[in-house]
């Protein structure tokens, strides 16, 4: 069993950035992969990021690419999503989520645990 927590989320304007954070209890942490996903009102889930579990492998949506950043310190049970050049179109509330399984995998219902969420605003 693993509780997720994400938190860092908040109102931003266009251009700015966050840093969102995913604590995770347990001591099986480095046994998960991790995937932060977001959703939008009246949209689906969708993924944006993967991070193997020595964080060795990232993969990122194209919609995000070259602008956030995913990393993870399993000395500290923690994932984050460092967002930059953020823009009203990444206004969503975002997931962490933890997946056992090693292959890669973009579909939300291929992880086993959740997060709360955090909500992102991007002001124009």
């Amino acid at each position: 069993q693993v509780q997720l927590v994400e938190s860092g989320g908040g109102l931003v304007q266009a251009g700015g950035s966050l840093r969102l954070s995913c604590a995770a209890s347990g001591r099986t942490f480095g046994s998960y992969s991790m995937g932060w996903f977001r959703q939008a009102p009246g949209k689906e889930r969708e993924f944006v990021s993967r991070i193997s579990r020595s964080g060795g492998s990232i993969y990122y949506a194209d919609s995000v690419k070259g602008r956030f950043t995913a990393s993870r310190d399993n000395a500290k049970n923690t994932v984050y999503l460092q967002m930059n050049s953020l823009k009203p179109e990444d206004t969503a509330v975002y997931y962490c989520a933890a997946d056992r399984a090693l292959i890669m995998n973009t579909n939300p219902v291929a992880y086993d645990y959740w997060g709360q969420g955090t909500q992102v605003t991007v002001s124009s």
